[in-house]
């Protein structure tokens, strides 16, 4: 595809007028001025749409769709105790590929490609993500209170299992992570072994840490020390890691992050609707740690939707801060798109630029709630929402345009999940 006399945000996302991109073989081949002489096949018209990299949501559980709604006006132990979990416990295979399903159609409108993804029955979540034509870094959430060994626990036979079957699977666009749940529902002894497998797979880590006051302070009171201290001791962060929230993290924490080439998956509009907190992205950024964006679970969030999430993490940060001029639009992107592809390994990707993946999206910027444009970085954070994403590519592969889901039946998944959804509520 070319995509012809286009806006477009280039690799420092800076905005560029007249440009084509043409997109062969899964890859951005050509970005110049000129209208190239090659022919790209398709031909995709640029006038009054900006086109990006698209979006990289670094910490979710994309099956959390079918609790949209379901546990409300709670703090997270008693929203994670009485409602979740017992609702999460009546879930198999066939529900996680539902919403999962139902996640990807969401994400695919809402400019999402690829998500940091946290749950159980992976072979069924992995088979949703192949079909949509999207990317994740999927990973089981592990949790354990007695006293095993993570060798001795069904969920490491699942780890082996699900990377010898998974990791690199759909031409790459498919990761397996390993996942510890969080410090206060593992021991120390499970905690290391997650560690050490990890290393010998040589893949990546995602935990929950300092999601919460209460869940740092019984840390400190557990083990005399935060949690990101923690996982460091038990070496989680000596494979490329992910820390989902850390809203409650000292500066010495951010010390370890950025020594350890660890990300923070901020998680502005989940925190915020469980009341944990504000993270302090602004300093995270000042220590120099890779700071990506997540929405988390729709559970707790209640949309897939990353601009509404880059919004909020923006307004967050001079609430924070009481500077006005904190965070900048170009930080706020990257964040929601190199910072994220960075946190999953993918070199090639989170940039419009040549040689990396062809992973774009377009936004009809020729709306009212767009225009005028003074500043067309500035309307991309603080004006634009979802419903102006008029094309979402995943390796080279359109995956929706203007109002068509070209790879799921949108119509299937909501209906289907809607069907899990009665069926475990029945249960409980």
């Amino acid at each position: 595809m070319l995509f012809s006399d286009i806006t477009i945000l280039d690799e420092a996302f800076a905005v560029r007028e007249h440009m084509y991109v043409g997109v062969k073989a899964g890859r951005i081949a050509y970005a110049g001025t000129a209208e190239p002489k090659e022919d790209f096949g398709s031909v995709y018209k640029g006038g009054g749409k900006l086109l990006m990299p698209a979006f990289y949501n670094a910490h979710s559980h994309s099956a959390m769709t079918l609790l949209r709604g379901y546990a409300e006006n709670m703090n997270l132990q008693d929203w994670l105790n009485t409602k979740i979990f017992p609702f999460e416990a009546k879930m198999k295979g066939g529900d996680i590929y539902a919403g999962v399903m139902l996640a990807m159609a969401e994400s695919i409108r809402s400019g999402i490609v690829s998500s940091t993804d946290m749950y159980y029955w992976l072979d069924d979540c992995g088979r949703a993500v192949d079909e949509a034509g999207c990317k994740m870094n999927m990973s089981n959430a592990v949790v354990c209170f007695d006293g095993s060994a993570f060798e001795d626990l069904p969920a490491y036979r699942i780890a082996c299992d699900t990377y010898k079957t998974w990791h690199g699977a759909a031409d790459g666009r498919i990761r397996t992570d390993l996942s510890l749940h969080a410090e206060y529902t593992s021991t120390e002894k499970v905690a290391r072994g997650i560690a050490a497998l990890a290393k010998e797979q040589g893949v990546r880590a995602h935990i929950h840490a300092s999601e919460t006051k209460a869940e740092t302070d019984g840390c400190l009171e557990r083990h005399g020390k935060t949690p990101v201290a923690y996982l460091a001791d038990c070496g989680l962060l000596d494979v490329p890691a992910t820390l989902g929230h850390c809203v409650w993290v000292t500066e010495e924490d951010m010390d370890i992050l950025r020594e350890k080439g660890a990300t923070v998956a901020a998680c502005p509009v989940s925190n915020s609707k469980l009341a944990s907190g504000i993270s302090n992205v602004p300093k995270l950024l000042e220590k120099g740690v890779n700071v990506a964006l997540g929405t988390d679970g729709v559970s707790s969030n209640n949309s897939l939707n990353m601009l509404a999430d880059a919004k909020v993490m923006a307004l967050e940060a001079r609430i924070r801060t009481g500077d006005p001029a904190v965070l900048t639009p170009q930080q706020v992107l990257y964040a929601m798109t190199r910072a994220g592809a960075l946190s999953q390994g993918r070199e090639d990707c989170g940039l419009l630029k040549e040689d990396f993946r062809a992973d774009l999206i377009v936004l009809d910027i020729d709306q009212p709630n767009i225009q005028p444009v003074h500043n067309l970085l500035n309307n991309v954070v603080w004006s634009a929402d979802s419903g102006n994403i008029c094309l979402t590519m995943c390796d080279g592969q359109v995956l929706y345009q203007d109002g068509v889901y070209l790879t799921i039946d949108v119509e299937k998944a909501m209906a289907e999940a809607d069907a899990c959804r009665r069926k475990i509520l029945e249960m409980l």
